[in-house]
């Protein structure tokens, strides 16, 4: 039997959920659900908020109003890992892919940095956490990451906690091998930030910057010279595979 049920539709409220609690829609979820998704009342959603779990909840439409019955609870919620990724923010819809897909590779906190060479400098951070609600709400993922405020690179590196390792992709890194260099440097268990940096690449001092952490780890991603949103995905997928929760044992 699936782990997940992708057939109903799911759906982030802010709101606490329990048994027998009555959710009330904004227009943009009533029309979601009625008119997008055509659900009559009585339609099946299943509703969570990032806090108490996944659970059963059952439409109801009136003339003014448009609310949720909560029901049983399907899955209680689970604890979120400790992966934070830090990236140099992007252009509109590639910022929105890489948002998307950080959430699906389990990111428990997203931290835009400013580079030198950065091409975006402001961000809509009300965008941002849309595509984050998206993605959780299309992949049966049960926690929201943070989503921490835009900030220069030195001054989140200068506030990274000294037992974090730091990944970021370089393509000069010393270890060839992205997973043997995790392998080797990276504890098993240990809490982790990815940086993704900007297309035109960190400045002299923020490299330096970045070298003089006591627990950074130089990743190389091939041969190839990838687009920051693809590197976004390949680098979060080998972090996951080598010391994450795609690990079994």
């Amino acid at each position: 039997m699936p782990a997940y049920d992708f057939r109903t539709p799911r759906l982030y409220v802010e709101t606490s959920l329990g048994e027998e609690t009555a959710v009330a829609l904004d227009r943009a979820q009533a029309h979601y659900l009625t008119t997008v998704l055509r659900l009559k009342s009585g339609g099946g959603v299943l509703v969570f908020n990032g806090r108490d779990g996944e659970w059963e909840a059952t439409l109801d439409v009136q003339k003014r109003a448009v609310a949720l019955h909560v029901g049983g609870r399907r899955r209680a919620q689970t604890e979120a890992g400790d992966l934070h990724y830090l990236f140099a923010p992007l252009k509109a819809a590639r910022l929105d892919y890489m948002t998307q897909k950080a959430v699906e590779m389990g990111a428990s906190r997203l931290q835009p940095v400013l580079t030198r060479h950065g091409q975006v400098a402001r961000l809509n951070m009300a965008r941002v956490r849309a595509n984050c609600i998206e993605a959780a709400e299309q992949c049966g993922i049960l926690n929201l990451p943070e989503i921490a405020e835009p900030a220069a690179l030195l001054a989140v590196l200068s506030a990274n906690e000294p037992e974090r390792y730091l990944i970021f992709c370089d393509e000069d890194a010393e270890v060839a091998d992205p997973l043997v260099a995790l392998a080797t440097k990276v504890p098993p268990r240990s809490p982790v930030a990815v940086l993704i940096g900007p297309e035109g690449g960190f400045a002299e001092d923020e490299r330096a910057a970045l070298l003089k952490l006591p627990n950074v780890v130089r990743l190389a991603l091939g041969p190839r010279i990838l687009r920051a949103d693809t590197a976004a995905v390949a680098a979060l997928a080998l972090v996951q595979a080598a010391l994450g929760d795609w690990r079994t044992g």
